[in-house]
């Protein structure tokens, strides 16, 4: 088997995987078509002290399906029409009525993405080392000055900042942060 890109509706990714495996194991075609991911990463965000999880797609808008082709390298009838006929789903990439495979090596990161344990999630941070930035809230609210060092794993971000003429480094939490 070999995988594949299928287009789908933006914010359908899990609902049209769901109804594709269901619809794959009742018609008995898991001989044409193996497995179906929507890679998803979790993110950690924290705001007012609060911690919260939220679950991010990593290519939204696609979903990743294994599946045994046809020998001229077209999809098999009996899974177009089961394809085609699910709601939210758009098109393979590739050229009409041909699907184009994945290499090897995005199959591999895309299965490493989608199988990561789910157990530690990453703070996301927008910023980087040197970024000019506004501190939007706080006791330094309206500052400006650059981004010195990241803590990602705390969401604290180290700024260098001009106080009374001299450049004084302040531990902000990073959404209290905004890029210029």
């Amino acid at each position: 088997m070999q995988w594949y890109v299928l287009r789908v509706a933006a914010n359908k990714e899990a609902q049209v995987k769901e109804t594709l495996t269901q619809k794959v194991n009742q018609e008995s075609l898991t001989d044409i078509i193996g497995r179906i991911e929507v890679p998803t990463e979790q993110i950690k965000r924290i705001r007012a002290g609060r911690q919260t999880i939220h679950k991010r797609k990593l290519y939204p808008g696609y979903v990743f399906m294994e599946m045994q082709p046809t020998e001229d390298g077209r999809v098999p009838e009996k899974a177009w029409f089961l394809i085609k006929g699910t709601t939210g789903v758009g098109d393979f990439i590739g050229t009409e009525g041909m699907p184009t495979p994945m290499r090897d090596t995005d199959v591999a990161k895309m299965l490493l993405e989608a199988e990561r344990p789910e157990a530690a999630p990453s703070i996301k941070v927008e910023f980087k080392k040197g970024d000019q930035i506004k501190i939007r809230e706080g006791a330094f609210d309206n500052f400006e000055g650059s981004v010195d060092s990241i803590d990602a794993e705390r969401g604290i971000v180290s700024v260098i900042v001009t106080i009374f003429g001299r450049s004084t480094p302040l531990d902000i939490e990073y959404w209290h942060l905004e890029k210029i």
